[in-house]
């Protein structure tokens, strides 16, 4: 079952791309944005990723956490944030834990992970779940939808 707005995000640990442990619980208290991708060095995923970063300052400036999720491994994700310069967590999620425990559907009869971003608030509550295949949209959705987080 996906998780929709008005949902409290579920806690879940993973590693991040420099294989620190990451728990989400120690992250709630200020606006987070997740948001799932398919594949490392992939043009779309890149184009979104470098999106994120170019607008990274903005994010934090309104107090908010930009944290990225997909299936590739620890390694792909340090190359791929070192590459690209991304400033923000990149979450290993190799078993699709994160995926499934969010619902993230796939698109192209199953065999193309889901790009959704979820915005959550303060509380853990999640205020918007945007979910569009169109990588470059997903940045400017998220801003306006943190630019309201009270």
């Amino acid at each position: 079952m996906a998780l929709k707005e008005g949902d409290i995000v579920p806690d879940f640990k993973a590693k991040t791309q420099s294989g620190e442990k990451f728990e989400l619980s120690n992250y709630l208290g200020k606006p987070l944005v997740i948001y799932f991708y398919p594949k490392d060095n992939t043009p779309g995923c890149t184009t979104q990723a470098c999106s994120f970063r170019d607008q990274y300052q903005d994010f934090q400036d309104l107090g908010a956490e930009v944290i990225g999720v997909s299936g590739d491994s620890e390694e792909s994700h340090d190359k791929f944030a070192q590459k690209h310069k991304l400033p923000f967590i990149l979450l290993s999620d190799e078993r699709k834990k994160i995926r499934n425990l969010f619902g993230v559907p796939t698109h192209f009869f199953g065999l193309l992970p889901g790009r959704v971003t979820y915005i959550i608030d303060k509380e853990g509550k999640i205020v918007s779940v945007f979910n569009s295949i169109k990588a470059t949209v997903h940045i400017e959705h998220a801003l306006d939808i943190v630019r309201n987080i009270k």
